[in-house]
């Protein structure tokens, strides 16, 4: 049985899709190479380039290769963008998975796992904030992301298909073998914008906001090694196919830096003293949100391997380094 991957030429993707088929499995990708490149999905994988709004290609796609399973990271992820275009974001986000829901249980799909984001939380009252928590997101992507939880929970009371949602927290660094990495132009992740700085692709670099309630002023992030998360999704596929019910699980390691901690770690790392400018704080972004991530470990028996800051901030660079090459090589 075949496992079909939305989005898995993308950053977290195609992670996921070289975890999948080095544990034996059949991948199928679908994706629609918006942000996603021909060259980050394993060889291994079938590449399948195409929207999951479009009913008939996903249907025929789950029939053809027997899709047991989905693994759905297709979507659109920069919270000032939804600010800015938020009915955008809930068609990409909200519609759309819909729709490739709607297909999976037309088709009998069984399991469904959700990349979804701890943007559902909005600015917690508590950190580590943890799984029951109210939700309250304070911008478009978050609500587009839980709108869709709702969904697959009432669809799973409904019909026979299973669900895993893992919000994320702040996901960082590269695959360790420089396989795949982060890889699209002007994102704005900030572990990336800080080694594209200290590598002079760009002349500086902005902090957004500093007069926050945190250590420092500076915004607070929980940051997750790409890699630890991807091991997360094959921990609830192996929860699903044993049985597991439909539930929600937090994916961070419990431990909160600062934006200007951050920057810290990539000047110590890189050896490079990088400009950085002050700017205002920007509109959905909480002061600080930390993981309680309890919950998953407990039950998926899920463990990060990579839980260091300076190994995240070191693979992100790596792949930083090599990324041009990598780029002109495909072009």
């Amino acid at each position: 049985m075949a496992i079909l991957v939305t989005g898995g030429a993308g950053y977290i993707g195609s992670h996921m899709v070289l975890e999948l088929v080095e544990a034996g499995e059949t991948v199928v990708v679908l994706d629609n190479l918006s942000t996603g490149f021909r060259w980050a999905v394993s060889p291994k994988a079938k590449l399948v380039v195409g929207d999951i709004g479009d009913t008939a290609l996903v249907t025929a796609l789950l029939k053809q290769h027997a899709i047991q399973s989905i693994i759905h990271f297709a979507g659109s992820i920069v919270v000032p963008d939804s600010v800015a275009d938020p009915l955008g974001y809930y068609l990409n986000n909200t519609v759309k998975s819909r729709a490739l829901l709607e297909a999976a249980v037309k088709s009998g799909v069984e399991h469904f796992i959700f990349s979804s984001t701890a943007a559902v939380y909005g600015n917690p009252r508590e950190n580590p904030v943890g799984e029951t928590a109210t939700p309250a997101p304070m911008s478009p992507y978050g609500s587009s992301k839980l709108m869709t939880e709702i969904m697959l929970a009432d669809t799973a009371r409904a019909h026979p298909i299973r669900f895993v949602a893992l919000r994320y927290f702040n996901v960082a660094g590269a695959d360790p073998e420089g396989r795949t990495g982060q890889s699209t132009p002007r994102a704005t992740h900030l572990i990336k914008v800080a080694c594209e700085t200290a590598l002079g692709q760009r002349e500086r670099m902005d902090v957004f906001g500093t007069d926050y309630d945190t250590i420092d002023g500076t915004c607070v992030r929980d940051y997750i090694h790409v890699m630890d998360l991807a091991r997360a999704h094959s921990a609830a596929l192996a929860y699903l196919r044993k049985g597991g019910t439909s539930d929600i699980f937090n994916c961070g390691y419990s431990r909160g830096y600062s934006v200007s901690q951050v920057i810290d770690a990539v000047k110590r790392v890189s050896g490079v003293d990088f400009e950085v400018r002050l700017a205002p704080r920007r509109a959905g972004d909480p002061a600080a949100i930390v993981a309680a991530s309890e919950k998953i470990r407990a039950t998926l028996g899920w463990q990060p391997r990579l839980d260091d800051l300076d190994t995240i901030v070191a693979n992100a660079l790596a792949w930083e380094r090599q990324l041009p090459a990598r780029k002109a090589a495909a072009a």
